[in-house]
């Protein structure tokens, strides 16, 4: 087969198709071979999240500065989070950090319905202005401070782009049994654990996947930016 018929090469931008193969094969080498999961990386033109300086990053493992001081985790990690959260088309999603909307709009792909929270002003206007020129209108942007979820739940599945000093048992109550919340736990001076909370009963069970280095979380709602 050529490289022009694959499935989940016909899409990607032009200047990106390299790249993609190349984290596909990536992929693959860990054993991720998630189709769903892929085809919505696919589907996403990822080039669109960026800014144009650090488009050479846009497929690769690299974290990318966004605006606000903020980053965009590498593709590779985002790949390794979204396949450990297990979504499918039955599942209301919440995510906790839109950043610059990617994220968001890869589930939106896969989920029932995606709920994404944002501290930034800046960030939550584009990521909402990127979302809606996709058409995707299964994904609900607010700007809100996440570090205690949202309102909106039960969710099925929980993610968080920034750490927890230790376990955040406060969002047991805020996924449906058996729901699952991926998020990094540890300090923001040391290598912090990528942690999949599967909720039992009235606690998380917990399974370490990976070491992460995130920003701690944060509460309230910054006056600028």
């Amino acid at each position: 087969m050529k490289e022009g018929d694959r499935p989940e090469l016909r899409a990607v931008h032009q200047g990106d198709r390299e790249g993609f193969a190349a984290f596909l094969l990536r992929m693959r080498a860990i054993g991720l071979d998630d189709k769903a999961l892929m085809s919505a990386f696919e589907t996403v033109p990822r080039r669109d999240f960026i800014e144009a300086q650090y488009r050479h990053l846009v497929m690769g493992p690299r974290t990318v500065p966004i605006a606000c001081g903020e980053t965009l985790e590498g593709l590779d990690l985002q790949a390794r989070i979204l396949h450990a959260l297990g979504i499918d088309d039955s599942h209301r999603v919440l995510e906790i950090g839109t950043g610059t909307g990617y994220t968001a709009a890869v589930m939106g792909k896969i989920a029932k319905r995606v709920y994404t929270v944002e501290r930034f002003r800046t960030l939550h206007q584009e990521a909402v202005q990127r979302i809606r020129q996709l058409g995707i209108s299964n994904v609900i942007a607010n700007r809100a401070d996440g570090s205690t979820g949202s309102e909106d739940g039960p969710f099925d599945r929980i993610v968080c782009w920034a750490a927890f000093d230790s376990i955040p048992r406060q969002f047991v109550d805020q996924l449906v049994s058996g729901g699952v919340m991926v998020c990094a736990i540890g300090g923001a001076e040391q290598p912090q654990a990528l942690a999949r909370l599967t909720k039992t009963g009235s606690r998380f069970e917990r399974e370490d996947i990976g070491t992460v280095r995130f920003q701690p979380i944060a509460s309230g709602l910054p006056e600028v930016l």
